[in-house]
């Protein structure tokens, strides 16, 4: 079929995005119950109480299309975050802002840096635009900054940053993003992907929204899919100069954002009883998933966001033993880490279950799960 043959190469060569699986496949798969998430970096807490019931309440009003500007979430955070409205978009997850705002900046033949192992969406839309990427290695588990400006030329229009990293949870400091920014030119767009930043406690961890008003090309993307919890809902939002973010609404289709995720996300963005809660849920079972890592020997990236990279020996071996004990981790073949895998810090008792079924592996394979064959 000729309309199959004209499609370029670099949409033919691009590999989708694997999500991680389901508890009702596995459940249905392995014909078990009580399975356990730690796959997606979810809130094992769930959505905010108000935001389930801003959505019952407001179920009736299904039949309208949704307020295509998002105009009460916009004002109220905006006032959260103590910026103008006219510097925020939404979209359907920080995904969409990606996608937005590699369109709108980006042309064919032109390239983007990023790191090497992070958030694999932001090679995947790049080279859906025809753009080329440019990956520079982790160093230490972290990104690295100077190498990330090295590695920039004249043809570079967009850098991706993320503070914290998926997958290591690694975060770069306040003194090398500083020195990182008086390297990079204000005609690049420095998109700074901060999904688990109310996570971070450390205090040198640079919150890119200070440096706004002196380098006017940063992006920063945010979302309420982690510590709100509404990840089913898709929400996610970014902030930027007005004259960046007015281009992108150029692009942005209509009503992206659906009603219900526009209730609940404002509701959300009260609920500080929620927010609190699910910080020491998070705080606590990092706690002791590192402990038990430790106790058990094996070892992991420090992190700074609500999952941890654990090295296990044969990460996809490991991955489908746990999905047969009902426990869903995420593989890290994908991201160039295949003896690792990634544990979303859950409740106690998901903590508990994952560690339980990692001591069984280990006792089957006389405490080496480097040993484990798939």
């Amino acid at each position: 079929m000729k309309l199959v043959e004209h499609v370029p190469d670099y949409i033919r060569s691009l590999i989708p995005y694997e999500p991680g699986k389901p508890i009702e496949e596995v459940e249905r798969e392995f014909g078990i119950s009580g399975s356990v998430k730690l796959a997606s970096n979810e809130n094992p807490l769930g959505p905010s109480p108000r935001a389930l019931a801003a959505l019952r309440e407001r179920l009736p009003e299904l039949h309208l299309y949704p307020d295509g500007d998002c105009f009460y979430l916009k004002r109220a955070l905006a006032q959260k975050l103590g910026v103008e409205p006219d510097r925020l978009i939404f979209g359907n997850g920080s995904n969409e802002i990606i996608e937005l705002a590699v369109r709108t900046f980006m042309r064919p033949g032109n390239e983007a840096v990023m790191a090497e192992q992070a958030f694999v969406v932001y090679e995947l839309i790049v080279q859906a635009v025809g753009g080329k990427r440019t990956t520079v290695p982790l160093k230490n588990f972290t990104h690295d900054l100077a190498a990330i400006a090295d590695a920039v030329t004249p043809q570079t229009r967009v850098v991706f940053l993320a503070n914290p990293n998926n997958p290591t949870g690694t975060i770069y400091r306040r003194r090398e993003w500083e020195t990182f920014l008086e390297r990079i030119s204000p005609d690049i767009l420095v998109i700074v992907d901060e999904a688990y930043f109310e996570y971070v406690g450390e205090a040198d961890y640079p919150n890119s929204l200070d440096y706004h008003a002196h380098h006017p090309a940063i992006l920063t993307l945010r979302t309420f899919s982690k510590l709100y919890g509404l990840a089913g809902l898709r929400i996610g939002y970014g902030i930027g100069a007005k004259d960046v973010i007015a281009l992108m609404h150029r692009v942005r289709q209509p009503f992206n954002v659906n009603a219900p995720a526009q209730w609940a996300a404002l509701a959300a963005l009260a609920d500080t009883e929620h927010v609190q809660r699910s910080l020491e849920t998070n705080q606590q079972g990092m706690k002791y998933l590192q402990a038990e890592f430790a106790r058990l020997g094996l070892s992991y990236v420090p992190s700074a966001a609500n999952f941890i990279l654990v090295r296990v020996g044969n990460g996809s071996a490991v991955f489908q033993r746990l999905l047969e004990q009902g426990v869903i981790v995420r593989p890290m073949m994908g991201y160039k880490f295949p003896d690792h895998v990634r544990v979303t810090v859950g409740t106690m008792a998901e903590n508990q279950k994952l560690i339980g079924a990692l001591e069984r592996l280990l006792e089957g394979y006389s405490t080496d799960l480097a040993t484990v064959q798939s």
